[in-house]
């Protein structure tokens, strides 16, 4: 299904384009449905000459090492682009993506989009903007994993998905939009299940997990100063 003009509005490296340049790209779009669950790409796959870019939902994004370790890269959101290599790499995708809900898919043909960015340069600037931010979080993820203390990555990581996903006010605090179980923690940061559910007991005036991976922010300064390594809330 070819995607409308709001659809297209809604993709970050979009979003400033006015009505007649989205109208250029919807020849060369398409929308596809993807259920909780379902694998859109394999690790190794050889990959389509396509933008690929998050209409709605959340993705998964992971790999796996040798040794059959999964790792969780990191979560992607509505409006992100994702699997550089189709347009500027070798085509292959560097990992595998999972749709962690129900999600809304939108491609752009690679000619609609090399079009795109011979009239409109901007575009290409706000792809590369948002590669090099990727290219940063990665550099920080390695930088975290052989310096930083397990409590302040996990501190770290609440902080992301409170900025990324947003907080619903609660009695007890802000509570994430997005659930994150154990398992799914454990593998980001580099630590196992049990050492996670120990953590979490540690800081538990500052940061609640309840059953299903509901997590609710009881202190938020007291979560960022943990973040930066300051132990008196530990």
């Amino acid at each position: 299904m070819q995607a409308t003009i709001e659809e297209l509005s809604q993709i970050l490296v979009f979003r400033h384009l006015e009505p007649s340049e989205l109208e250029r790209l919807q020849p060369f779009s398409q929308v596809q449905q993807y259920q909780q669950g379902e694998i859109l790409m394999q690790e190794g796959d050889r990959l389509s000459s396509k933008l690929h870019s998050l209409l709605k939902g959340s993705l998964r994004v992971t790999k796996t090492a040798p040794t059959g370790k999964e790792t969780i890269l990191r979560t992607l959101f509505a409006g992100e682009i994702f699997a550089a290599p189709a347009i500027f790499g070798n085509g292959i995708a560097p990992a595998t993506v999972t749709a962690e809900t129900n999600c809304q898919i939108l491609t752009i043909e690679r000619d609609g989009l090399v079009e795109a960015i011979r009239q409109t340069p901007e575009i290409a600037l706000r792809m590369l903007s948002v590669f090099n931010q990727r290219l940063q979080l990665l550099h920080d993820t390695v930088h975290g994993l052989v310096s930083e203390r397990a409590i302040v990555r996990l501190a770290q990581f609440i902080q992301y998905f409170v900025s990324h996903s947003g907080t619903e006010i609660t009695p007890e605090g802000q509570r994430l939009n997005i659930k994150l179980p154990y398992y799914q923690i454990a593998r980001s940061i580099g630590i196992t299940y049990e050492e996670c559910v120990r953590l979490f007991k540690t800081i538990q005036s500052v940061v609640t997990y309840s059953r299903g991976g509901k997590i609710t922010v009881l202190d938020l300064e007291a979560l960022a100063a943990i973040a930066s390594g300051n132990d008196s809330f530990v």
